[in-house]
């Protein structure tokens, strides 16, 4: 069962947390698997696709938004565009476009940043949006200060949580076709110690001690040590025991089953019958008659709708609008 859990360092200004994707991953990865037209992901692509779904998941427990936020990173190499959506309930999905071969052990400037295009874009779009209120979106390139490529996703959203939050972050993160993980640690803001102490810090005051903060290092470093192999293999509990047996962790009631991270995608047999009949029966006889039945893809999960010339007659059924040579089914 795919699980959340978050901790404190009790007494310390870090607070991380642990995302374990299982469920939820593999239905991501069978919905790809069984399009008979698209077929799975390369191992590459997973990897990447694992590494934002596990991410997202970090990045909005992290901030508590209302609404949807979608991780996406897009360029010029065979992986055109790549999104994780979650929402506030922790419900997720996730997709890649892919055009042409994805290079065996590509790396993400490989996939996505061939010509030092790619960007790395996240979204947070409101649930109940005000009268002309706009998502809001930050953008940046996937590349470091001197404009070196970045080798790892991991590098480029801790690059980005330090622009746009001047947070120190570290990201730890990994994917294979059974577990998506993710390791998140970050300094807290030094505002709400200020607040603690009755008194204001301005945001320059908190971007000066950006890398300064010794407690924070130390568990950084700590964090840093875990391997693809132990954040894929290990249980939580035993992640955290091994690397931070010597801190006093706080944790919080785990967020799992229907409280936890979850695969639930907008597609349905039923919104996409209510498709077909706005198409109205002449357009699905002509369908039927062309490919002998209906075959329908969500574009972001993969997964295929297929309906013969009786399931198609059953859609138009209620509208009194049956296919020429075809009996309604009681």
């Amino acid at each position: 069962m795919s699980e959340l859990h978050k901790f404190l360092f009790d007494g310390l200004p870090v607070r991380g947390m642990i995302v374990r994707l299982t469920d939820a991953w593999t239905e991501i990865l069978a919905r790809r698997a069984g399009n008979t037209t698209t077929g799975a992901y390369a191992p590459e692509v997973r990897e990447l696709l694992g590494e934002m779904a596990a991410a997202g998941v970090l990045m909005q427990s992290n901030i508590k938004f209302n609404g949807a936020l979608v991780l996406q990173v897009f360029g010029d190499g065979p992986v055109k565009l790549a999104v994780a959506e979650v929402q506030s309930d922790l419900a997720l999905r996730a997709t890649a476009s892919i055009q042409g071969e994805v290079p065996v052990g590509a790396r993400l400037p490989d996939m996505v940043n061939v010509g030092g295009g790619g960007r790395c874009a996240i979204t947070l779009d409101p649930k109940d949006r005000l009268p002309g209120q706009q998502p809001y979106q930050g953008v940046v390139p996937l590349h470091g200060d001197q404009h070196e490529k970045l080798d790892k996703l991991s590098d480029v959203l801790q690059h980005y949580m330090l622009q746009s939050e001047q947070l120190d972050t570290t990201l730890v993160l990994a994917a294979d076709d059974k577990v998506a993980a993710g390791l998140l640690i970050q300094r807290m803001p030094i505002k709400g110690e200020a607040n603690l102490a009755g008194r204001e810090m301005s945001q320059s005051e908190n971007e000066d001690e950006i890398g300064r903060n010794e407690d924070y290092n130390r568990i950084s470093t700590l964090a840093a040590s875990l391997t693809r192999e132990e954040l894929l293999s290990l249980d939580i509990d035993t992640v955290l025991h091994r690397l931070f047996w010597e801190e006093k962790l706080l944790r919080f009631v785990p967020k799992e089953g229907v409280d936890g991270p979850r695969f639930a995608c907008t597609c349905s047999r039923e919104r996409v019958s209510s498709m077909l009949r706005s198409l109205g029966a002449e357009e699905a006889e002509s369908i039927i008659a062309e490919r002998g039945e209906i075959e329908v893809a969500c574009e972001y999960c993969g997964q295929q709708y297929r309906f013969d010339p009786v399931d198609a007659a059953q859609i138009f059924t209620n509208a009194a609008e049956l296919l020429p040579g075809t009996k309604a089914v009681q």
